[in-house]
């Protein structure tokens, strides 16, 4: 995967409209989840192309640093080299001298050598320390994103639920009130009523068939005391009071 690659696709996906995105979802926990997925995997391979990326960057560093003290190490030699020349041209040994003034020139060649290198790497350097910046500020916003999506997701889980629980409730509750007037606590008291209404209509019927026998009763009297009283007018003796 590319530099290029790896950032457009962390830039994309760190600037993702997530409202937007669940607005035209038919099933929004569904592509939270997808999302979620897509994010998580998206965040690892970038993090491992941006390991590397930073990983290349430091060898350059390390290169541009190796070329910094090389030219530091060669220059010294020629001032070395140059003072060694002064010396022996003094004492009179001009051919040692030049040796001496030759290698100065070497070394300053290397120097030379060396300073382009690492002139030639910092455009590179800091083309790449800018890339590595801006690599790690969009990791940090997916993660932001990801942090993001996954608070989404619990809040809507956890909306979804609330909503079932009071459709629940509410179909009970409806359920209740078809029921009610034909309940089994309605037909229950509608039985007990009638059970009520018999046991009065027994008690009345009782009452009254008492009462029936106890009038008999009195009119056997009544009919014992008019034979009674037949019998004293027969026999001429007077009725008893």
């Amino acid at each position: 995967m590319s530099k290029q690659t790896i950032l457009g696709r962390v830039t994309q996906l760190a600037k993702a409209n997530i409202n937007a995105l669940l607005d035209q979802a038919e099933d929004p926990q569904r592509m939270l989840d997808q999302l979620i997925r897509d994010y998580t995997n998206n965040i690892a391979e970038a993090e491992q192309a941006v390991a590397t990326t930073i990983g290349n960057l430091r060898l350059m560093e390390q290169d541009h640093q190796e070329d910094v003290d090389a030219a530091a190490g060669w220059g010294a030699k020629a001032l070395a080299a140059s003072r060694r020349a002064d010396e022996l041209r003094g004492a009179g040994s001009a051919a040692e001298a030049d040796t001496f003034d030759n290698l100065a020139k070497v070394a300053l060649g290397r120097q030379l050598q060396s300073e382009k290198e690492a002139r030639t790497a910092e455009p590179t350097i800091a083309a790449q320390t800018e890339v590595v910046a801006k690599l790690k500020s969009g990791l940090d916003a997916m993660k932001g994103k990801l942090t993001e999506l996954q608070a989404k997701r619990d809040e809507l889980v956890a909306r979804a639920k609330t909503a079932q629980a009071q459709n629940t409730m509410l179909d009970a509750v409806r359920s209740i009130d078809v029921l009610d007037p034909t309940s089994e606590l309605n037909r229950f008291e509608d039985k007990v009523r009638r059970e009520e209404a018999r046991a009065l209509g027994r008690e009345e019927l009782a009452a009254s068939s008492l009462d029936a026998q106890f009038e008999a009763l009195d009119d056997l009297g009544r009919s014992s005391e008019i034979e009674a009283r037949l019998a004293a007018l027969k026999s001429g003796a007077p009725p008893a009071a």
